[in-house]
């Protein structure tokens, strides 16, 4: 299926010769051709090379949307470079703790990043790019990047309150287009407007890669504003855009929805969550489907599909397995389970992740046999349809972002204004969801809530914050002492019903 000498870049230098002329990429008001994003990534490789970037090096990126992003992960491709998406809404401790994990050789930021990057920098050295224009220069680059070398290193939140580093190798990133061409039935004639962030894997490869991939065009937004995505649905006239709940409800609420003609529409794709009914009944009421994308950063991530011609009658469904993939459920033991049985997803495919960075022991325990342990608790229908039932990892997915609890947690641990506490995510129609915490008083009066929610003043990003805190009389815990998430989010909801 794939050539072992392919990689992610030879697609779009492809699409430069069959379709030179064709819209790439427009990105506020300039409009990049094939030919000329082809030429481009040769010259930011060959501007990196000239970095002594080399194959296996990381080269971290800290910006908004921008298409040097873009530029930046096939300049890394070409020469099997890694390229290390920083998550812009971290703060700068948290940069400080991936980079000292990931030992990229270089950084390069947008101007709106030039402090927090050479903050978190250390010792490297940061590049700060204006409009691109500064990495022109001959292409003498060696082309030595293949479909085995790795080309992303994308950052999660684990359990255990670190981020861990999923490395995908270039064909995983290749499998995950035809995974996601398949699930969009997609041709060079489609268009695609991406918001959502491309340091996700979501917003980066989703849609946006292999549009690119499949010789479509990306209208790309640097940040997420609802009545701009409406006006260019008017203007740009797109075939698919990707959402996450918030977003979703962002839209549907915003005055102009009613009236915004929405007919170049083929479909919608949601992802990163779980997705609830009212976030995207009114564009079904409006006839445009709204399919969904299951999968996370191990898995590229498209692992699992509803495509949007199918959303109709399947809503709540996950979908069915993407293409070149393959979904088992099973028990606490790793045994298949029956359809209805509730049970752990797990994923095998050529898109998965090729190991955690520098961390064997989480590689081990996530994956079997070549499958990917997601993590979280799911079912099929009678007739193969999966549906998602809840986060084993007690994850909290707010506006697309991953919270982790134990994170919060141990901030939370460092205090004694309470007995004890813990983090769950409590529903928001808004967000999807929320973190809160669950306390227990120090003493017969609780401290005032704000004293609490300050602890996380500095030292987390502010998406991460919990919302509100809840005081209880004790935490439900198992017979080895083990607070019970579960059961701590049925007490609250309860306490929600009560006031």
């Amino acid at each position: 299926m794939l050539s072992e000498g392919q990689d992610v870049a030879s697609w779009v230098d492809r699409w430069a010769d069959h379709q030179p002329d064709a819209p790439a990429i427009e990105f506020e008001g300039f409009t990049t051709t094939f030919r000329e994003l082809s030429q481009r990534v040769a010259s930011v490789a060959d501007w990196l090379h000239r970095q002594n970037i080399s194959a296996g090096d990381r080269v971290a990126w800290l910006g908004p949307n921008r298409p040097l992003a873009i530029e930046l992960l096939l300049g890394c491709s070409r020469l099997g470079a890694i390229f290390l998406p920083l998550n812009s809404r971290l703060l700068v401790s948290e940069h400080q703790w991936i980079i000292a994990n990931a030992k990229p050789r270089i950084i390069v930021a947008d101007p709106t990043f030039d402090e927090h990057a050479r903050e978190s920098a250390g010792d490297l050295p940061v590049h700060i790019i204006d409009d691109g224009t500064a990495m022109a220069a001959d292409v003498t680059a060696p082309r030595r990047g293949k479909a085995d070398h790795p080309l992303l290193l994308a950052y999660t939140s684990g359990t255990t309150g670190r981020p861990k580093g999923a490395l995908l190798k270039q064909s995983a990133l290749m499998a995950n287009a035809l995974n996601s061409a398949h699930a969009h039935d997609l041709t060079p004639e489609d268009r695609f407007l991406t918001f959502l962030p491309l340091f996700h894997v979501g917003g980066l490869n989703i849609q946006t890669l292999p549009a690119l991939m499949g010789g479509a065009a990306v209208l790309l937004h640097r940040v997420f504003d609802p009545g701009e995505w409406l006006r260019d649905v008017e203007r740009w006239q797109p075939t698919w855009s990707l959402f996450v709940p918030a977003t979703l409800t962002a839209v549907t609420t915003h005055p102009r929805f009613a009236t915004t003609d929405l007919s170049s529409l083929r479909g919608l794709m949601a992802g990163s969550s779980t997705i609830p009914d009212a976030t995207t009944r009114p564009f079904f009421e409006r006839g445009i489907p709204v399919g969904q994308v299951y999968g996370s950063t191990e898995t590229a991530p498209t692992a699992i599909v509803l495509k949007a011609g199918q959303a109709f009658n399947h809503r709540g469904s996950c979908g069915k397995p993407s293409t070149l993939c393959e979904v088992r459920i099973v028990d606490d033991n790793g045994a298949d389970v029956q359809a209805g049985t509730p049970g752990e997803l797990w994923v095998r495919g050529p898109n998965i992740l090729q190991e955690y960075w520098e961390n064997p022991e989480a590689t081990t325990e996530s994956i079997t046999d070549g499958w990917f342990h997601t993590g979280d608790i799911g079912h099929t229908d009678a007739d193969g349809w999966i549906y998602v039932d809840d986060r084993k990892k007690d994850v909290v997915i707010s506006g697309g972002e991953n919270i982790y609890p134990a994170e919060l947690e141990h901030v939370l641990a460092e205090s004694d204004i309470f007995r004890e506490a813990t983090v769950v995510g409590q529903p928001d129609q808004r967000w999807g969801e929320v973190p809160v915490v669950v306390a227990v008083a120090a003493g017969e009066v609780p401290v005032d809530d704000q004293a609490v929610l300050d602890l996380f003043e500095g030292r987390l990003a502010r998406f991460k914050h919990p919302q509100k805190v809840m005081w209880v009389d004790e935490l439900p815990r198992n017979v080895m002492g083990k607070v019970l998430k579960h059961e701590v989010r049925d007490l609250i909801a309860g306490m929600g019903e009560e006031g």
